[in-house]
């Protein structure tokens, strides 16, 4: 059995240390390195792009928005877009922003679309900052600039409404169906917080119905239909909405009903029905006065009877007394039976069917 000195055993446990700790390194070196060429595979071409193209975003950038779960490959390609349109980082389009927007939710490429159709159209004003915000707010932001280019028609009242006219009556009472095309451009400065297209249909068509009505007879919105025109554009309809109303054009008047002669049959009607109320009112009155007066007179002949029942009873009580003679009572006798031939001679004869002879 060999015995090593323990000096020797001092001198060789740091000779195996560093050799471990070199054999340690040299591995995380490796490992670093592949990570390293991994991670330059994935963002090669997207790096090379920014390169040749001048965009300013750097491999770190490129893992850093790996790292925030950021696409890169719509950042880069809408970075790229922006310089090739001659958009630099100070007018606020840099990769920062980008990516914020990104976050944000909102749609990068159809922003930077609508920037470069704006700057190059040249008619509209419109930054990314303005861009992000209408884009954040729910709207196109590339429709709108589209629509600010290149006018919308819309059809008052819109398709599929299941209405075909804005119907208005005159004064005169006459029916007026009317369709009309409204041309309108995007405000942009309104166009968050703004009105739809339906507000400004509902507008509209309230603005050509009250200009109907206002006309005194429906001859003069046929012969003029302009003036439903100018009078609706006057009343600056697009105020608080996201769209300026550029034209109202009237594409069809066509005549309808005569609501005035109807309203007024209606009217001749009810008045109508009102007096046979009036009048089966009266005649239930009289009938009802007619039989009250009948019932008077069966009760005064009622007392008529009564009376004459007392009549024997008085002539007795007078013979009794001795007021009334014999002669006296044949003679009242006499003037009853003159009275009653007078009567039978004044009264008509029967005919052989029931009625009197005339």
């Amino acid at each position: 059995m060999t015995l090593v000195a323990p000096s020797l055993l001092a001198q060789q446990a740091p000779q195996d240390i560093t050799g471990y700790l070199w054999i340690v390194g040299i591995i995380a070196v490796i490992i670093f390195i592949l990570v390293f060429l991994m991670v330059f595979a994935k963002f090669f071409w997207l790096w090379i792009q920014a390169k040749t193209t001048g965009a300013g975003i750097g491999i770190l950038d490129l893992i850093g928005m790996w790292l925030r779960h950021v696409d890169s490959k719509v950042i880069v390609r809408s970075k790229i877009m922006a310089v090739q349109a001659g958009f630099s980082d100070e007018m606020g389009i840099t990769s920062k922003a980008l990516e914020a927007h990104f976050l944000a939710g909102g749609n990068v490429p159809l922003v930077i679309r609508a920037i470069i159709a704006a700057n190059k159209a040249k008619i509209v004003e419109l930054d990314f900052k303005k861009a992000t915000m209408i884009d954040l707010a729910g709207r196109n932001v590339l429709e709108a600039v589209q629509t600010s280019v290149y006018p919308k028609v819309i059809d008052c009242p819109a398709r599929g409404s299941g209405k075909e006219s804005l119907d208005g009556v005159a004064q005169n009472g006459i029916q007026l169906k009317v369709r009309a095309r409204v041309t309108v451009r995007a405000n942009l400065q309104q166009l968050i917080g703004g009105a739809t297209e339906e507000t400004i249909i509902a507008r509209v068509g309230e603005g050509i119905v009250s200009a109907i009505g206002s006309a005194t007879h429906h001859g003069d919105v046929l012969e003029n239909p302009d003036k439903i025109s100018s009078t609706v554009l006057a009343r600056r309809l697009d105020s608080q909405t996201a769209f300026e109303i550029v034209s109202i054009d009237i594409a069809d008047v066509d005549v309808g009903e005569n609501i005035g002669a109807r309203l007024q049959a209606d009217q001749a009607e009810a008045d109508l029905r009102v007096a046979r109320a009036n009048a089966e009112g009266r005649r239930a009155m009289a009938v009802a006065e007619e039989r009250e007066q009948i019932a008077h007179i069966e009760e005064n002949r009622a007392h008529v009877v009564q009376a004459e029942a007392e009549v024997p009873k008085a002539i007795a009580q007078a013979f009794r007394e001795g007021t009334l003679g014999i002669m006296d009572y044949y003679k009242l006798r006499n003037v009853q039976a003159d009275t009653e031939m007078r009567s039978a001679i004044a009264r008509p004869a029967a005919r052989p069917g029931g009625g009197p002879v005339a």
